[in-house]
């Protein structure tokens, strides 16, 4: 945890920025996996530990914005549960070790929001994403569980992700914790990545290196010789000379705080020609995204100057051609890119998007386009000194929507489509930083990860 200070300067600012009612923030539940007692991995809700910073399983925090308390409550373990677990904090300590006075069971907190609704305060808390705080909110207030997303609070959702938006230095500590092991992870993969291996054999090695950082993976390990499957989550190909192999995987914390690298590696450890052109290209336009990172730009439009360099390294190659502003105008460029050039990270990997996705990429002045490509953006809103994004350009050549677009027409100006069939074997190439937005500019995070052709082949000889 941090400072008990920093949790408690937290909770005063979201009291502020909401203004009046009672604030609920469950943390979560453990999950069986297979049966009760065998359960997955426990990940803490992230809003949960940003406010209050606790681990443990069924605890819910509650912010008074009217009388200035805040609150802890879960039930103490008893002695069949220490049994197993050995001896744990009390609530009380728990409590107490993140700045909160006040404390009591969950008999007390369905007490404590009874009255709340009984006297008509508003009671605020976030959409949930998990069935059972789902059911959870819906007994503590008194609501079907089926409409229990519609009373969820905007206030809330809009404070929290004002508030969370912008990382501390102590966040980004903690972030460039995780690169830290996130540079141990594909600097080992890229030296496994030999003819004859499984992409399944580095997937493991990923995951044995982020929990040797003392943590899990961020986001299960994409590692996959069809690239052009944008997730691919599939790990049983052998790999083979000629293949791209697309490697998009990161580490949380101890404190959950998270990284996101994609690198993408020719199998042997050589690129040849054709997949140095294709990279070259998509290294450009992720250059070019840090180049104009800065606040006060929208990040659609650092996507759209990426989407250049695409275009037209795409034109030099023959599989574009017309000028390029209107190419990209146009999103003939998506075809081959056809996502968002990054989104928010945090203590999430796709930071706050539990909150809705559009509340936290999005705002009043910058909205969503229903360009394809540009329209699958998570984040486009104008950036400020805290933010810390990903940069992730890419490159598939996808066989069934490259068919599809030359069934259709579609951008039949633009698309060179006799050209673009030479390239139906290619797979993918993807080249992700976490980048953080400064006063002037931006800095890409962490330890330098290997990711110029030269490199690359540096680091798969060694």
């Amino acid at each position: 945890m941090f400072r008990k200070e920093t949790y408690i300067a937290r909770r005063e600012q979201l009291r502020k920025d909401v203004g009046s009612g009672l604030i609920v923030i469950p943390g979560n539940h453990e999950a069986p996996c297979n049966y009760k007692d065998n359960t997955y991995w426990f990940r803490q809700d992230s809003t949960f530990l940003y406010f209050f910073g606790l681990q443990r399983e069924d605890l819910v925090g509650v912010i008074d914005c009217d009388s200035g308390r805040d609150y802890l409550f879960a039930n103490d373990y008893d002695i069949d549960d220490i049994i197993w677990t050995g001896p744990l904090p009390s609530v009380r300590e728990l409590a107490a070790s993140v700045g909160v006075d006040n404390s009591g069971d969950l008999l007390a907190l369905k007490a404590c929001c009874d009255k709340a609704v009984g006297t008509g305060r508003r009671v605020h808390f976030l959409p949930p994403y998990r069935a059972d705080i789902t059911l959870d909110m819906a007994r503590l207030l008194g609501l079907d569980p089926q409409a229990v997303g519609r009373y969820a609070s905007m206030e809330l959702t809009l404070a929290c992700v004002k508030q969370r938006s912008i990382k501390s230095a102590e966040e980004i500590e903690e972030i460039e914790k995780a690169i830290a092991t996130a540079y141990n992870m594909h600097v080992g993969a890229m030296r496994m990545a030999m003819p004859g291996r499984y992409e399944y054999e580095l997937a493991g090695f990923m995951q044995g290196e982020a929990w040797k950082g003392n943590g899990p993976v961020s986001f299960p390990v994409i590692m996959t010789v069809h690239g052009e499957t944008l997730h691919n989550h599939g790990h049983n190909n052998r790999l083979e000379l000629g293949r791209m192999l697309v490697m998009d995987a990161g580490a949380e914390t101890a404190m959950n705080y998270c990284s996101d690298i994609t690198r993408s590696v020719p199998v042997g450890g050589k690129f040849d020609e054709r997949q140095k052109s294709i990279y070259e290209i998509v290294l450009n336009a992720n250059l070019e995204a840090i180049r104009v990172t800065r606040p006060g730009i929208t990040y659609q439009e650092v996507h759209q100057a990426a989407s250049r360099v695409l275009a037209e390294g795409y034109k030099g190659l023959g599989i574009l051609r017309g000028n390029t502003d209107d190419i990209v105008a146009a999103g003939a460029h998506s075809l081959l890119m056809p996502h968002g050039l990054g989104h928010m990270m945090g203590l999430d990997v796709h930071d706050m998007e539990n909150y809705g996705q559009i509340n936290v990429g999005y705002d009043d002045e910058t909205r969503p386009s229903e360009q394809f490509g540009l329209g699958s953006l998570r984040c486009g809103r104008r950036l400020q000194p805290g933010f810390v994004i990903t940069d992730e350009p890419g490159c598939y050549f996808i066989p069934a929507l490259i068919d599809k677009w030359r069934a259709e027409g579609t951008h039949k100006d633009f698309v060179n489509y006799d050209e673009l069939e030479k390239w139906k074997d290619f797979g993918g190439i993807r080249i992700e930083d976490d980048v953080l937005v400064t006063d002037t500019g931006c800095r890409v995070l962490g330890k330098p990860i290997p990711k110029t052709v030269k490199e690359i082949e540096e680091v798969m000889a060694s």
